[in-house]
Protein backbone atom coordinates (compact mmCIF):
# COMPACT_ATOMS: atom_id res chain seq x y z
CA UNK A 1 0.00 0.00 0.00
CA UNK A 2 1.34 3.39 -1.05
CA UNK A 3 -0.12 6.61 1.21
CA UNK A 4 0.69 10.07 1.99
CA UNK A 5 0.04 11.64 5.25
CA UNK A 6 0.41 15.09 6.17
CA UNK A 7 -0.89 17.82 8.90
CA UNK A 8 -2.91 20.69 7.68
CA UNK A 9 -1.66 24.01 8.00
CA UNK A 10 -4.72 26.35 8.14
CA UNK A 11 -8.57 25.57 7.99
CA UNK A 12 -9.84 25.01 4.64
CA UNK A 13 -11.96 22.61 2.25
CA UNK A 14 -10.82 18.52 1.70
CA UNK A 15 -10.20 19.10 -1.98
CA UNK A 16 -8.45 22.41 -1.61
CA UNK A 17 -5.82 20.25 1.22
CA UNK A 18 -5.25 17.23 -1.44
CA UNK A 19 -4.63 19.97 -4.04
CA UNK A 20 -2.10 21.50 -2.27
CA UNK A 21 -0.53 18.93 -1.04
CA UNK A 22 -0.82 16.37 -3.50
CA UNK A 23 -0.51 18.82 -6.85
CA UNK A 24 -3.39 17.74 -8.10
CA UNK A 25 -6.04 19.56 -9.90
CA UNK A 26 -9.78 19.47 -8.29
CA UNK A 27 -11.48 16.81 -10.53
CA UNK A 28 -8.05 14.18 -9.25
CA UNK A 29 -8.52 15.76 -5.53
CA UNK A 30 -12.46 14.76 -5.56
CA UNK A 31 -11.98 11.52 -7.20
CA UNK A 32 -10.07 10.39 -4.77
CA UNK A 33 -12.47 11.26 -1.94
CA UNK A 34 -15.24 10.00 -4.33
CA UNK A 35 -13.50 6.13 -4.49
CA UNK A 36 -12.52 6.24 -0.65
CA UNK A 37 -8.72 7.18 -0.63
CA UNK A 38 -9.44 9.95 2.04
CA UNK A 39 -9.40 10.04 5.46
CA UNK A 40 -9.28 12.93 8.02
CA UNK A 41 -8.21 11.88 11.72
CA UNK A 42 -8.75 8.56 11.05
CA UNK A 43 -11.85 8.64 9.67
CA UNK A 44 -12.87 8.38 6.09
CA UNK A 45 -13.97 11.54 4.27
CA UNK A 46 -17.14 11.57 2.06
CA UNK A 47 -17.44 15.22 0.99
CA UNK A 48 -14.47 16.92 -0.52
CA UNK A 49 -15.92 20.20 0.21
CA UNK A 50 -15.99 19.62 4.49
CA UNK A 51 -13.94 21.62 6.30
CA UNK A 52 -10.98 20.38 7.78
CA UNK A 53 -9.38 22.32 11.07
CA UNK A 54 -6.26 23.34 11.44
CA UNK A 55 -3.89 20.61 12.95
CA UNK A 56 -5.96 17.61 11.24
CA UNK A 57 -4.13 14.45 10.10
CA UNK A 58 -4.95 13.51 6.33
CA UNK A 59 -4.20 10.55 4.85
CA UNK A 60 -4.52 9.38 1.29
CA UNK A 61 -4.53 6.10 -0.01
CA UNK A 62 -2.50 6.33 -3.69
CA UNK A 63 -1.86 2.69 -4.01
CA UNK A 64 -3.43 -0.56 -3.60
CA UNK A 65 -1.75 -3.52 -4.17
CA UNK A 66 -0.23 -1.86 -6.90
CA UNK A 67 -2.84 -0.35 -8.30
CA UNK A 68 -3.81 3.72 -8.43
CA UNK A 69 -6.66 4.20 -6.51
CA UNK A 70 -7.55 6.85 -8.70
CA UNK A 71 -8.15 4.29 -11.59
CA UNK A 72 -11.42 2.27 -11.42
CA UNK A 73 -10.37 -1.24 -12.10
CA UNK A 74 -13.04 -1.72 -15.08
CA UNK A 75 -14.50 1.18 -16.82
CA UNK A 76 -17.67 1.89 -15.51
CA UNK A 77 -20.74 2.42 -17.60
CA UNK A 78 -22.20 5.57 -18.01
CA UNK A 79 -24.74 6.92 -15.02
CA UNK A 80 -28.32 6.93 -16.16
CA UNK A 81 -30.42 9.52 -14.48
CA UNK A 82 -33.96 9.17 -14.30
CA UNK A 83 -34.78 11.82 -11.89
CA UNK A 84 -33.15 14.64 -9.84
CA UNK A 85 -34.12 17.58 -8.00
CA UNK A 86 -32.76 19.44 -4.85
CA UNK A 87 -32.47 16.56 -2.23
CA UNK A 88 -33.06 13.55 -4.66
CA UNK A 89 -30.89 12.13 -7.39
CA UNK A 90 -32.41 8.50 -8.87
CA UNK A 91 -30.56 6.19 -11.86
CA UNK A 92 -31.18 3.21 -13.86
CA UNK A 93 -29.21 0.64 -12.48
CA UNK A 94 -27.80 -1.14 -15.69
CA UNK A 95 -27.45 -5.14 -15.31
CA UNK A 96 -23.48 -6.37 -13.91
CA UNK A 97 -22.76 -3.17 -11.71
CA UNK A 98 -22.61 -3.42 -7.86
CA UNK A 99 -24.32 -1.42 -5.77
CA UNK A 100 -21.67 -0.16 -3.70
CA UNK A 101 -17.41 -0.99 -4.00
CA UNK A 102 -16.43 -4.19 -2.91
CA UNK A 103 -12.73 -5.29 -2.41
CA UNK A 104 -10.36 -4.67 -4.44
CA UNK A 105 -12.70 -2.90 -6.70
CA UNK A 106 -13.08 0.96 -6.89
CA UNK A 107 -14.37 3.25 -9.19
CA UNK A 108 -16.39 1.07 -11.04
CA UNK A 109 -19.60 0.68 -8.10
CA UNK A 110 -22.80 2.17 -8.68
CA UNK A 111 -22.43 4.74 -5.34
CA UNK A 112 -18.83 5.37 -7.25
CA UNK A 113 -20.50 6.32 -10.63
CA UNK A 114 -23.13 8.57 -8.39
CA UNK A 115 -20.54 10.21 -6.44
CA UNK A 116 -18.82 11.39 -9.41
CA UNK A 117 -21.69 12.68 -11.25
CA UNK A 118 -22.70 15.07 -7.82
CA UNK A 119 -19.29 15.63 -6.99
CA UNK A 120 -19.48 15.00 -3.26
CA UNK A 121 -20.57 11.51 -1.77
CA UNK A 122 -23.76 10.08 -2.29
CA UNK A 123 -26.06 8.80 0.07
CA UNK A 124 -26.57 5.28 -0.72
CA UNK A 125 -30.35 4.29 1.01
CA UNK A 126 -31.23 0.48 -0.51
CA UNK A 127 -29.13 -2.02 -2.68
CA UNK A 128 -30.05 -3.70 -5.72
CA UNK A 129 -28.08 -7.22 -6.13
CA UNK A 130 -24.94 -7.10 -9.17
CA UNK A 131 -27.13 -8.61 -11.64
CA UNK A 132 -30.43 -7.01 -10.98
CA UNK A 133 -31.26 -3.47 -13.13
CA UNK A 134 -33.71 -0.63 -12.37
CA UNK A 135 -34.13 2.43 -10.04
CA UNK A 136 -31.80 3.00 -7.49
CA UNK A 137 -32.53 6.19 -5.64
CA UNK A 138 -29.71 8.60 -3.82
CA UNK A 139 -30.27 11.31 -1.52
CA UNK A 140 -28.06 14.07 -2.43
CA UNK A 141 -27.49 15.20 1.19
CA UNK A 142 -27.74 13.99 4.94
CA UNK A 143 -31.03 15.29 5.47
CA UNK A 144 -32.60 13.94 2.03
CA UNK A 145 -30.31 10.40 3.18
CA UNK A 146 -31.93 10.04 6.17
CA UNK A 147 -35.33 10.50 5.14
CA UNK A 148 -35.10 8.20 2.22
CA UNK A 149 -33.61 5.66 4.37
CA UNK A 150 -36.87 6.05 6.43
CA UNK A 151 -39.17 5.71 4.01
CA UNK A 152 -37.61 2.27 2.93
CA UNK A 153 -37.21 1.54 6.45
CA UNK A 154 -41.03 2.34 7.11
CA UNK A 155 -42.64 0.56 3.91
CA UNK A 156 -43.28 3.81 2.26
CA UNK A 157 -41.22 3.00 -0.74
CA UNK A 158 -43.17 1.13 -2.49
CA UNK A 159 -41.66 -1.11 -5.68
CA UNK A 160 -42.31 -3.48 -9.04
CA UNK A 161 -40.29 -5.37 -10.40
CA UNK A 162 -40.10 -7.78 -13.41
CA UNK A 163 -38.93 -11.33 -13.58
CA UNK A 164 -39.36 -14.01 -16.07
CA UNK A 165 -39.55 -17.66 -15.04
CA UNK A 166 -40.34 -20.64 -16.94
CA UNK A 167 -43.96 -21.47 -17.87
CA UNK A 168 -46.55 -22.40 -15.30
CA UNK A 169 -46.55 -19.79 -13.13
CA UNK A 170 -50.37 -19.40 -11.48
CA UNK A 171 -52.10 -15.91 -12.42
CA UNK A 172 -51.41 -13.96 -8.85
CA UNK A 173 -50.96 -14.73 -5.31
CA UNK A 174 -49.26 -14.20 -2.42
CA UNK A 175 -45.57 -15.50 -1.00
CA UNK A 176 -45.54 -15.50 2.69
CA UNK A 177 -42.81 -17.88 3.20
CA UNK A 178 -39.79 -16.78 6.10
CA UNK A 179 -36.46 -16.48 4.90
CA UNK A 180 -33.52 -18.17 6.56
CA UNK A 181 -30.05 -18.47 5.16
CA UNK A 182 -29.54 -21.86 3.84
CA UNK A 183 -26.94 -24.22 5.19
CA UNK A 184 -26.02 -26.25 2.58
CA UNK A 185 -25.04 -22.75 0.34
CA UNK A 186 -23.22 -20.04 1.66
CA UNK A 187 -24.36 -16.60 0.36
CA UNK A 188 -28.11 -18.37 -0.37
CA UNK A 189 -31.54 -17.33 1.28
CA UNK A 190 -33.79 -20.37 1.73
CA UNK A 191 -37.66 -19.29 1.99
CA UNK A 192 -39.58 -22.22 3.59
CA UNK A 193 -42.32 -22.11 6.32
CA UNK A 194 -40.01 -25.21 8.28
CA UNK A 195 -37.37 -22.91 9.85
CA UNK A 196 -36.84 -20.21 12.28
CA UNK A 197 -36.92 -17.29 9.52
CA UNK A 198 -37.81 -13.83 9.42
CA UNK A 199 -41.28 -12.61 8.30
CA UNK A 200 -41.27 -11.90 4.23
CA UNK A 201 -44.16 -11.03 2.02
CA UNK A 202 -44.22 -10.54 -1.60
CA UNK A 203 -47.07 -9.65 -4.15
CA UNK A 204 -47.01 -11.44 -7.35
CA UNK A 205 -49.12 -10.82 -10.77
CA UNK A 206 -48.26 -12.76 -14.13
CA UNK A 207 -48.16 -10.41 -16.98
CA UNK A 208 -47.55 -12.84 -19.48
CA UNK A 209 -47.18 -16.58 -20.67
CA UNK A 210 -46.14 -17.67 -24.08
CA UNK A 211 -45.62 -21.48 -23.04
CA UNK A 212 -42.27 -21.99 -22.58
CA UNK A 213 -41.48 -18.34 -20.37
CA UNK A 214 -43.73 -16.21 -17.26
CA UNK A 215 -43.16 -13.08 -17.09
CA UNK A 216 -44.05 -11.84 -13.64
CA UNK A 217 -44.48 -8.40 -11.59
CA UNK A 218 -43.72 -9.12 -8.20
CA UNK A 219 -44.43 -6.30 -5.33
CA UNK A 220 -42.37 -6.91 -2.14
CA UNK A 221 -44.41 -5.59 1.22
CA UNK A 222 -40.70 -6.58 3.10
CA UNK A 223 -37.38 -5.40 1.75
CA UNK A 224 -35.45 -8.61 3.19
CA UNK A 225 -31.97 -10.04 1.38
CA UNK A 226 -32.94 -12.10 -1.80
CA UNK A 227 -36.43 -11.89 -1.27
CA UNK A 228 -37.87 -12.19 -4.58
CA UNK A 229 -35.10 -14.69 -5.55
CA UNK A 230 -35.56 -17.16 -2.53
CA UNK A 231 -39.26 -16.39 -3.01
CA UNK A 232 -39.48 -17.42 -6.43
CA UNK A 233 -37.74 -20.22 -6.36
CA UNK A 234 -39.69 -21.36 -3.02
CA UNK A 235 -42.73 -21.42 -5.38
CA UNK A 236 -41.21 -23.51 -7.57
CA UNK A 237 -40.54 -21.07 -10.26
CA UNK A 238 -37.07 -19.69 -9.88
CA UNK A 239 -35.92 -16.57 -11.94
CA UNK A 240 -34.37 -17.37 -15.67
CA UNK A 241 -30.59 -17.02 -15.11
CA UNK A 242 -30.34 -16.49 -11.63
CA UNK A 243 -27.49 -19.73 -11.20
CA UNK A 244 -27.78 -19.25 -6.97
CA UNK A 245 -31.59 -20.13 -7.13
CA UNK A 246 -31.81 -22.79 -9.17
CA UNK A 247 -32.53 -20.56 -12.79
CA UNK A 248 -30.89 -22.35 -15.85
CA UNK A 249 -30.91 -20.04 -19.21
CA UNK A 250 -29.20 -16.82 -20.09
CA UNK A 251 -26.06 -14.75 -18.61
CA UNK A 252 -28.09 -13.00 -15.75
CA UNK A 253 -30.36 -13.23 -13.31
CA UNK A 254 -33.84 -11.34 -15.42
CA UNK A 255 -34.92 -9.43 -12.42
CA UNK A 256 -35.41 -5.59 -13.21
CA UNK A 257 -36.69 -2.72 -10.59
CA UNK A 258 -39.49 -0.90 -12.93
CA UNK A 259 -41.25 1.25 -10.44
CA UNK A 260 -40.47 2.97 -7.35
CA UNK A 261 -43.15 4.92 -5.27
CA UNK A 262 -42.09 7.14 -2.34
CA UNK A 263 -45.26 9.58 -1.25
CA UNK A 264 -45.11 12.09 -4.12
CA UNK A 265 -42.17 11.30 -6.03
CA UNK A 266 -42.62 8.42 -8.64
CA UNK A 267 -39.90 6.58 -10.85
CA UNK A 268 -40.06 4.20 -13.81
CA UNK A 269 -37.24 2.63 -15.53
CA UNK A 270 -37.66 1.22 -19.02
CA UNK A 271 -37.45 -2.39 -19.24
CA UNK A 272 -33.80 -3.60 -20.50
CA UNK A 273 -34.54 -5.46 -24.17
CA UNK A 274 -32.85 -8.56 -22.23
CA UNK A 275 -35.69 -8.67 -20.35
CA UNK A 276 -38.24 -6.63 -23.07
CA UNK A 277 -38.34 -9.72 -25.92
CA UNK A 278 -40.08 -11.75 -23.44
CA UNK A 279 -43.05 -9.25 -23.09
CA UNK A 280 -42.84 -8.94 -26.88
Amino acid sequence: MKRRTFLVGQPSRVEAVLRSELEVDRAEAIALVVRGAVYVDGRRAKDAAARVAEGAKVMVVLEESGAAVTTPSVKGPKLVVLHEDRDVLAVDKPAGVTAQPTQGRVGDSLVDLASEYLKHQAGLVHRLDRETSGITVFGKNPRATSLLAAAFREGRAKKEYLAVTLTGLPEAGVIELPLSKDPSRPGRWRASDKANGISAVTHFERLSDDGTHAVVALFPQTGRTHQLRAHLMGLGFPIVGDRLYGGAGVGRCLLHARRLSIDDLHLEAPVPEDLQRYLT
